[in-house]
């Protein structure tokens, strides 16, 4: 007779969970976020705050970084100082390294959670997420890029970064199949709170009373 599978048969292997992985999110400022058009910058915004409140909802490690905000990049968007207070508060200020990963105290904050999966999104895809996920893969961390709490200018820059990072070993995601991944369960109380957050996040069919 065969054996009833057990609970763990039913876990992927490799899977990015609360205990395993740090949420990290870089540059999302409101200077910055107005390079992106490949999506609309507020819904790229709204997903990066959903990331943060699932890391939230865990008491996961984030780390968030910032460049220049005294230029034309400006300060992290209001929403997400609000969201992520503590992470906020201890932000990493880059002076203008284009590779977050190529700042010590950058890498080193990253380092520091004790964590080798990142769960990892920034403002722009073509430039802010690209370098820094391929530089912690070469480190030999794994990382999970969200590339809807992302964007770039233009489709062609969007395309050649996504495919550069797939083919360096940066796995792509979406916002909620990462929370999915993280919840596996929305019976939990963070599973309850989190699918409200992607049901609100759902589009509205055209004719549909909100």
């Amino acid at each position: 007779m065969s054996k009833e599978p057990t609970e763990a048969a039913y876990v992927m292997s490799g899977q990015f969970t609360p205990d395993n992985c740090a949420l990290v999110l870089i540059d999302h400022q409101v200077g910055t976020l107005q390079f992106v058009h490949t999506m609309s910058p507020e819904t790229s915004l709204q997903n990066a705050i959903m990331l943060a409140k699932a890391a939230k909802a865990y008491s996961m490690p984030v780390v968030l970084t910032t460049s220049q905000e005294d230029h034309p990049q400006g300060p992290t968007a209001p929403a997400l100082q609000e969201a992520l207070p503590e992470a906020y508060e201890s932000r990493v200020k880059r002076t203008g390294i284009v590779n977050a990963w190529a700042d010590p105290n950058f890498s080193a904050a990253v380092r520091g959670t004790g964590r080798k999966k990142l769960i990892m999104a920034a403002v722009t895809t073509d430039i802010c997420l690209i370098f820094p996920a391929i530089s912690a893969v070469q480190e030999g961390f794994k990382v999970l890029a969200v590339l809807d709490a992302s964007g770039s200018s233009f489709d062609v820059q969007e395309e050649l970064a996504r495919r550069r990072m797939a083919t360096a070993g940066v796995m792509l995601t979406t916002t909620n199949t990462a929370i999915a991944e993280l919840v596996q369960d929305w019976s939990t109380p963070q599973g309850s709170q989190l699918i409200q957050l992607l049901m609100a996040s759902v589009p509205k069919t055209p004719g549909h009373a909100g």
